[in-house]
């Protein structure tokens, strides 16, 4: 397929300084980490997570409640993270849910992804897992996060929401086909936050005492169930009941009935990510179970409701960042954004304090730092204890126990994408979940795509339906009939 897209438009940094890759950001090889050198990448985050006041530039309307993770395996050969060490253990923690493309005030019920973050209050530090309820993202590279969300937002002429921007981007980008296809499907408007999964999506290494690694995707199993909302009861709730799953949660906690999950992860070997089929670290990719199967640790449990919307859920923040010792990065592209891009947004929008606010500080342990002064420092800012490092006045110092493992990166910075596994395209795992796909099922994915691509420009709707064939030619097929086109050659 050729690219039509032609500007006689230069893009440019804030400074005017051409751009040289706006799909790519610079990493130490094809595979390795993010590099800080790359300041358009740090521009453009830093310039997006500033866009929006007061309310959070994503996942802006959401519901909140406490509860416990407790687990039902030891897992300590696998991981040094206190809080999976012994089975039984409880560990508080706080879990907000949200969609995430509008606004504090629209309805619960569109088709939207979920978002599935939760806060564990360990021993160890406050460990934020932020999730989504759809096991794969998207887009793979955190430089191409302003652009999706901008499509996703109101036209900036209109100021209303627009298919012609959404379906532009998706096809001017191949690798969304596998979300599209999940967010499309029945599942893409759950019936409630207690009927759906919650999925890491992101691959995070576990480190044990012994200094061994893992590569690992959570997954959070829901105990109610999956159920989800069909398109015409959505549509009426949007109108009647905004508020819906909002309000279902909080109703469902106060009459007794505590939503649970269980919680799995899958496990791959260290050096089987080097030679798996699947790059393990696109987060486009799922790993299908059949390779690695899911193991139990534990259940999560909302027994809890806030005292207050505003203080505990509106002013809650959750970074991927904030991983606890035996817990660590990969070299996700998506990751390694995100974990500068959350904190970043946080300290614009609820102040460089945020974790002052009491649903963001440590339970089980104490903050002891050096950070001082800053917008609403409302505690006792560390009173006369010294604040620099090194010091002779018994200051807190860094631990070796804390150091991350290091690993060996290689190859030139420069802005490339994912090296190829010998699976990967952006097309085999979309064709494979419709494949395993009912009838009844594939027949409401084709038809809330064709009702959304009716109302879009032709020149978009051809380029699009080029990747449903691409995925699976009974996919596209279906699709290009509802719409009345004669359909291409796969």
């Amino acid at each position: 397929m050729s690219d039509d897209r032609k500007s006689d438009d230069q893009l440019t940094s804030q400074h005017g300084i051409p751009v040289g890759d706006n799909q790519n950001s610079v990493t130490a090889g094809s595979d390795g980490p993010t590099l800080l050198e790359d300041v358009y990448l740090i521009e453009k985050l830093a310039h997006f997570d500033r866009e929006r006041i007061p309310e959070r530039v994503v996942h802006a309307k959401g519901a909140g409640a406490f509860g416990y993770f407790e687990t039902t395996s030891d897992v300590s050969r696998y991981t040094r993270a206190k809080f999976l060490h012994g089975k039984g253990k409880k560990t508080p923690l706080f879990v907000r849910f949200s969609t995430v493309a509008g606004e504090r005030g629209s309805a619960d019920t569109v088709r939207d992804p979920r978002g599935f973050a939760v806060k564990m209050y360990t021993e160890e530090g406050n460990y934020d897992l932020v999730m989504n309820n759809t096991p794969v993202f998207f887009i793979r590279d955190g430089i191409k996060f302003p652009d999706f969300i901008h499509s996703q937002k109101r036209d900036p002429t209109t100021n209303a929401k627009n298919p012609n921007m959404v379906w532009d981007f998706f096809s001017h980008s191949p690798e969304s086909m596998h979300q599209v296809t999940i967010l499309y499907s029945d599942r893409g408007i759950p019936y409630s936050y207690r009927n759906m999964n919650g999925y890491s999506g992101h691959t995070f290494k576990w480190v044990n005492e012994k200094d061994e690694a893992v590569w690992v995707k959570y997954h959070f199993k829901t105990d109610q169930g999956i159920k989800n909302m069909p398109v015409d009861r959505a549509a009426k709730l949007a109108g009647e009941t905004p508020d819906f799953h909002t309000l279902d949660l909080y109703d469902a906690i106060e009459r007794g009935e505590c939503p649970t999950w269980t919680v799995y992860v899958q496990i791959m070997p260290y050096d089987d990510a080097w030679t798996y089929r699947f790059n393990p670290f696109d987060v486009t990719k799922v790993w299908p179970h059949t390779d690695y199967p899911l193991h139990e640790i534990g259940k999560m449990v909302l027994d809890r409701n806030p005292k207050n919307y505003f203080a505990e859920v509106e002013q809650a923040a959750f970074s991927p960042g904030n991983v606890v010792p035996g817990v660590e990065f990969s070299p996700d592209k998506m990751l390694q954004a995100r974990t500068f891009s959350y904190a970043d947004t946080h300290r614009y929008r609820l102040g460089v304090n945020y974790t002052s606010i009491p649903v963001n500080s440590p339970h089980l342990s104490n903050a002891e730092n050096y950070y001082r002064d800053g917008y609403m420092r409302v505690d006792d800012n560390s009173e006369g204890r010294v604040n620099y490092e090194p010091n002779s006045f018994n200051g807190p110092v860094a631990s070796r126990y804390a150091r991350k493992k290091e690993y060996r990166v290689e190859g030139n910075a420069d802005s490339v994408p994912y090296t190829n596994h010998s699976e990967d395209d952006d097309f085999v795992q979309a064709g494979n979940l419709y494949r395993i796909m009912s009838e009844e099922q594939k027949s409401i994915l084709a038809e809330n795509i064709a009702n959304d691509l009716k109302v879009v420009e032709k020149n978009i709707v051809e380029r699009q339906l080029e990747y449903f064939h691409k995925a699976d030619r009974d996919y596209g097929n279906r699709i290009a009939d509802l719409l009345g086109i004669r359909s291409p050659e796969a």
